[in-house]
Protein backbone atom coordinates (compact mmCIF):
# COMPACT_ATOMS: atom_id res chain seq x y z
CA UNK A 1 0.00 0.00 0.00
CA UNK A 2 1.00 3.91 -0.69
CA UNK A 3 2.22 5.23 2.68
CA UNK A 4 -0.33 8.16 3.43
CA UNK A 5 0.66 11.87 3.28
CA UNK A 6 1.01 12.11 7.06
CA UNK A 7 3.43 9.22 7.63
CA UNK A 8 5.91 10.67 5.02
CA UNK A 9 6.46 13.75 7.29
CA UNK A 10 9.38 13.12 9.35
CA UNK A 11 8.41 13.69 12.84
CA UNK A 12 11.73 13.37 14.11
CA UNK A 13 11.93 16.96 12.87
CA UNK A 14 8.34 17.83 12.98
CA UNK A 15 8.05 21.19 15.18
CA UNK A 16 4.34 22.54 16.90
CA UNK A 17 2.76 24.87 14.54
CA UNK A 18 1.06 25.22 11.61
CA UNK A 19 1.41 22.55 8.26
CA UNK A 20 -0.77 22.26 5.43
CA UNK A 21 -0.53 19.08 2.79
CA UNK A 22 -1.61 19.30 -0.99
CA UNK A 23 -5.52 19.20 -1.29
CA UNK A 24 -6.61 15.84 -2.56
CA UNK A 25 -10.33 15.94 -4.29
CA UNK A 26 -10.77 19.74 -2.77
CA UNK A 27 -10.11 19.07 0.22
CA UNK A 28 -6.82 20.93 2.48
CA UNK A 29 -5.76 19.11 5.66
CA UNK A 30 -3.94 21.17 8.13
CA UNK A 31 -1.65 19.87 10.48
CA UNK A 32 -2.31 21.85 13.68
CA UNK A 33 0.86 20.32 15.69
CA UNK A 34 0.52 21.49 19.36
CA UNK A 35 3.00 19.60 20.55
CA UNK A 36 6.74 18.27 19.15
CA UNK A 37 6.13 14.74 17.90
CA UNK A 38 8.09 11.93 19.86
CA UNK A 39 9.60 14.69 22.81
CA UNK A 40 7.87 12.90 25.67
CA UNK A 41 4.71 15.80 25.73
CA UNK A 42 1.53 14.67 24.70
CA UNK A 43 -1.91 16.52 25.46
CA UNK A 44 -3.54 14.76 28.04
CA UNK A 45 -6.62 12.87 26.86
CA UNK A 46 -9.25 14.95 28.76
CA UNK A 47 -7.61 18.23 27.12
CA UNK A 48 -7.32 16.85 24.10
CA UNK A 49 -10.95 15.64 23.96
CA UNK A 50 -12.22 19.04 25.08
CA UNK A 51 -9.74 20.90 22.78
CA UNK A 52 -11.48 18.95 19.93
CA UNK A 53 -15.31 19.88 21.35
CA UNK A 54 -14.02 23.26 22.14
CA UNK A 55 -12.50 24.15 18.69
CA UNK A 56 -15.05 21.80 16.67
CA UNK A 57 -17.69 24.12 17.81
CA UNK A 58 -15.82 27.17 17.47
CA UNK A 59 -14.97 26.56 13.79
CA UNK A 60 -18.49 24.89 12.81
CA UNK A 61 -20.08 28.29 14.15
CA UNK A 62 -16.94 30.97 12.13
CA UNK A 63 -17.47 32.93 9.38
CA UNK A 64 -15.91 30.23 7.18
CA UNK A 65 -18.39 27.49 8.76
CA UNK A 66 -19.11 26.32 5.11
CA UNK A 67 -15.59 25.79 4.35
CA UNK A 68 -15.35 23.20 7.20
CA UNK A 69 -15.61 19.93 6.94
CA UNK A 70 -13.52 18.31 9.76
CA UNK A 71 -11.60 19.09 12.80
CA UNK A 72 -10.57 16.34 15.20
CA UNK A 73 -7.52 14.71 17.29
CA UNK A 74 -4.41 12.78 16.38
CA UNK A 75 -4.16 9.65 17.90
CA UNK A 76 -0.85 10.43 18.73
CA UNK A 77 -1.87 13.37 20.84
CA UNK A 78 0.10 16.12 19.13
CA UNK A 79 -2.15 17.78 18.00
CA UNK A 80 -5.38 17.84 15.66
CA UNK A 81 -6.24 17.72 11.82
CA UNK A 82 -8.04 20.66 10.52
CA UNK A 83 -9.73 19.67 6.55
CA UNK A 84 -11.23 22.91 4.80
CA UNK A 85 -12.41 23.53 1.08
CA UNK A 86 -11.25 27.13 -0.51
CA UNK A 87 -8.82 28.08 2.26
CA UNK A 88 -5.90 29.32 1.97
CA UNK A 89 -2.81 28.97 4.38
CA UNK A 90 -2.89 32.19 5.27
CA UNK A 91 -6.73 32.08 6.09
CA UNK A 92 -6.62 29.40 8.05
CA UNK A 93 -4.03 30.80 10.04
CA UNK A 94 -6.14 33.93 10.50
CA UNK A 95 -9.23 32.05 11.06
CA UNK A 96 -7.34 29.85 14.37
CA UNK A 97 -5.64 33.43 15.81
CA UNK A 98 -9.77 34.22 15.23
CA UNK A 99 -11.52 31.45 17.03
CA UNK A 100 -8.80 29.97 19.47
CA UNK A 101 -9.78 33.50 22.08
CA UNK A 102 -13.38 32.52 20.97
CA UNK A 103 -12.58 29.06 22.46
CA UNK A 104 -11.01 30.33 25.23
CA UNK A 105 -13.64 32.07 26.65
CA UNK A 106 -15.71 29.33 26.64
CA UNK A 107 -16.47 28.76 30.32
CA UNK A 108 -18.17 24.89 29.81
CA UNK A 109 -17.21 22.03 27.14
CA UNK A 110 -19.75 22.20 24.89
CA UNK A 111 -21.11 18.64 23.87
CA UNK A 112 -20.36 17.15 27.54
CA UNK A 113 -23.35 16.18 28.80
CA UNK A 114 -24.07 12.29 28.89
CA UNK A 115 -26.50 12.48 26.18
CA UNK A 116 -23.69 14.43 23.82
CA UNK A 117 -20.87 12.92 24.12
CA UNK A 118 -19.87 9.18 24.47
CA UNK A 119 -16.93 9.73 27.02
CA UNK A 120 -18.94 12.81 28.60
CA UNK A 121 -16.69 12.47 31.83
CA UNK A 122 -13.33 12.20 29.61
CA UNK A 123 -13.11 16.71 29.67
CA UNK A 124 -10.78 18.93 30.97
CA UNK A 125 -11.93 22.70 30.64
CA UNK A 126 -9.00 24.20 32.37
CA UNK A 127 -6.27 22.00 30.99
CA UNK A 128 -7.63 22.29 27.09
CA UNK A 129 -7.39 26.38 27.79
CA UNK A 130 -3.76 25.72 28.93
CA UNK A 131 -3.49 23.97 25.19
CA UNK A 132 -5.36 26.37 23.28
CA UNK A 133 -3.31 29.34 25.19
CA UNK A 134 0.55 27.08 24.33
CA UNK A 135 -0.68 26.96 20.83
CA UNK A 136 -2.01 30.61 19.83
CA UNK A 137 1.45 31.69 20.81
CA UNK A 138 2.45 29.69 19.04
CA UNK A 139 0.65 30.82 15.98
CA UNK A 140 0.59 34.17 17.06
CA UNK A 141 4.67 33.46 15.95
CA UNK A 142 4.36 32.53 12.08
CA UNK A 143 3.76 35.57 9.84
Amino acid sequence: MEKIASFQKNHDVLQPGLHMFPPANNVTTFDLRFKKPNAGDYLTPDALHSVEHMLATVLRNSREKENIVYFGPMGCRTGFYLLTVNLSYAEVLSLLKECIPVALALEEVPGAKREECGNYLAHDLAGAKEELTKYLKILNDIE
